[in-house]
């Protein structure tokens, strides 16, 4: 399946080898998908380490530019500064599911939980019943383990997997999107991980370039929200410097032409995979936040470009980006950065 990177440069900071947030060493990723019948769904998983999360957790924070969303655990990283189980992305009626199986999970890996102590589950989420049977709440204990079981370094599947399957963005086909920076000049990486399902149809924007306005593909049903991230990195940042880089998530999703809907579930948790967490300069804030802003911004029209043509329940169909014409559209408007000029 395609991706953003073979024919557009976002950004002017230096993509990782992957362009995942798996560029950040350590980070896995893993998907469950279901698609039988009316369901398109899924789980994905995203663990900061290979360890144990109880034992070693992570300082982290979230934040939320529009609270319409179902999400579990946000709570406790406000308040501790810190994320101790697998972050999960699913569809928003399957969150009470998948918080349970990944509790079960956690007391599997540690047998202080809920003897000493409880375990944070963190869960986010953005509604799929456009093309699933969002009331059958498919998601369970088995696709939880599989996908966090299945959670590796490297490549990332993108597009209609895990908790992207039956996701819609800005009139089109979404899905999984991913995409990574390199700050040169201090060794640090950043990477975002995203489920988009926010937009109207004729908002979408393209390197700067309102696409959508001249796409021909006929206007699809409004989405109404969401939109989750997950961002990683190896600098060594305090809980408060990573809510500032979170925020910036949001600078990322408005380039593409969302404007964070009525009910949009706009969400963003950010991490670092560093134990230590020291003070950093203007600079390296500068060139975190702008990471932070263009792989998110990457990382969204990823999960459009990668993203097929999918029939969901009841015969509904939403279309995938018309790449070559939208290639086109930027062509006509100067952009010359891609891999076919």
């Amino acid at each position: 399946m395609p991706r953003i990177r073979e024919f557009l440069t976002i950004g002017a900071l230096p993509a990782g080898p992957l362009s995942a947030i798996t560029d950040v060493p350590g980070v896995r990723v893993g998907h469950a998908s279901l698609r039988e019948g009316d369901l398109r769904t899924g789980v994905t998983a995203v663990l900061p380490h290979g360890g144990s999360l109880y034992r070693q957790k992570v300082a982290a924070a979230g934040a939320v530019l529009n609270g319409y969303g179902k999400s579990v655990g946000l709570m406790q990283i406000e308040e501790l500064g810190s994320v101790e189980s697998p972050i999960l992305l699913t569809s928003t009626l399957n969150v009470p599911r998948v918080a349970d199986a990944l509790i079960t999970y956690m007391i599997g890996q540690d047998s202080e939980i809920g003897v000493k102590e409880t375990v944070n589950p963190v869960v986010l989420e953005c509604f799929d019943g456009y093309l699933s049977d969002a009331r059958a709440r498919a998601v369970g204990e088995d696709h939880v383990l599989a996908a966090i079981a299945g959670a590796q370094e490297g490549s990332v599947e993108v597009g209609c997997a895990g908790a992207g399957v039956g996701m819609r963005c800005l009139g089109f086909k979404s899905g999984i999107g991913t995409a990574s920076r390199v700050l040169m000049e201090h060794g640090f990486r950043l990477g975002v991980l995203v489920v988009p399902n926010f937009g109207f149809p004729g908002d979408l924007v393209v390197d700067g370039v309102a696409v959508g306005r001249e796409l021909t593909t006929v206007a699809q049903p409004s989405e109404r929200g969401s939109c989750v991230f997950v961002v990683a990195t190896d600098a060594p940042l305090s809980a408060l410097d990573l809510r500032r880089v979170a925020w910036r998530c949001f600078m990322g999703m408005a380039r593409t032409g969302a404007i964070s809907g009525h009910t949009s579930g706009d969400l963003a948790v950010a991490f670092s995979t560093n134990p230590r967490q020291e003070p950093q300069g203007r600079d390296a804030l500068n060139l975190l936040f702008r990471a932070a802003v263009e792989a998110s911004e990457e990382a969204i029209l990823d999960a459009l470009f990668s993203a097929e043509t999918t029939e969901g329940r009841d015969g509904r169909t939403m279309p995938a980006l018309p790449i070559p014409e939208t290639m086109d559209i930027l062509r006509r408007h100067g952009r010359r950065n891609h891999a076919h000029c």
